[in-house]
């Protein structure tokens, strides 16, 4: 039975119980147990593994080194959902103690395969949230990586940061304007479309896009920012409103 097979009720006793366990199993270096819990094939089970050694970190500070040895042992594992649960354990360490964070995320860029790529993506999203400066400049180190892979694992990383602070990622992104790489190019694109359409957004990206060199990037971007603005129903500007906005601006 999956954890959303259970009742509200049994969810959230079962949450305490883990939490409880997880808690005396650091307590004891019992550190299998723990990877009895991320390694489970459900998800929402390896979240809560996850979440839950975040909070211990934050709450417990007689417990942060156990808890870093044992989010480092789980990212050696050979299981890939190991090594997901790992990679989310060091985000939620990261929304606070960016240090002790990113020096294994920067192992963890390496892995090879999507289920730990996609988790580093969504590490670097909730971090720089709520922890944007370290955040960001992980991403400054990494995004003209040799590999294109990082490179298009870092800018999509940075995305929702750019949501509400694109000034904070436009810089990143214009140095990738001239991106060889297809799939990373794409990202970059992708990337501008999305942080184009909240309030007062658009004019943010648009006074940056003028001074982008690269203009057929910059045509494509503003393609992609017009399509955003009509599947988006919720943006704050009608895809018409964002064209007009656009030709006013004589973005070339």
């Amino acid at each position: 039975m999956g954890f959303y097979d259970l009742s509200k009720e049994e969810r959230q006793k079962l949450v305490l119980k883990m939490q409880k366990l997880i808690k005396n199993y650091l307590e004891s270096d019992q550190y299998e147990k723990i990877l009895n819990y991320a390694s489970d094939d459900d998800f929402y089970i390896r979240k809560n593994t996850y979440l839950i050694l975040g909070r211990l970190y934050g709450d417990n500070k007689v417990l942060n080194e156990k808890i870093l040895n044992t989010a480092k042992n789980l990212l050696d594992d050979k299981n890939e959902n190991v090594r997901q649960t790992a990679v989310y354990t060091f985000s939620e360490i990261g929304k606070n103690d960016a240090a002790n964070a990113t020096k294994y995320l920067e192992i963890a860029l390496n892995d090879d395969h999507h289920v730990v790529k996609n988790a580093i993506m969504g590490a670097l999203k909730q971090m720089g949230q709520k922890n944007p400066v370290p955040t960001l400049e992980f991403a400054k180190k990494f995004i003209h990586s040799d590999n294109p892979e990082i490179r298009r694992i870092i800018i999509h990383g940075i995305e929702l940061r750019g949501r509400t602070h694109p000034q904070d990622i436009l810089p990143l992104l214009e140095e990738m304007q001239y991106e060889k790489s297809k799939r990373v190019r794409d990202m970059v694109i992708h990337v501008i479309g999305q942080i184009s359409y909240k309030k007062g957004c658009l004019e943010t990206v648009i006074s940056s896009l003028k001074k982008w060199k690269n203009k057929e990037l910059v045509e494509d971007a503003l393609k992609e920012i017009i399509d955003v603005h009509k599947r988006y129903k919720f943006a704050a500007k009608s895809p018409e409103e964002a064209e007009d906005y656009i030709k006013q601006e004589n973005v070339e």
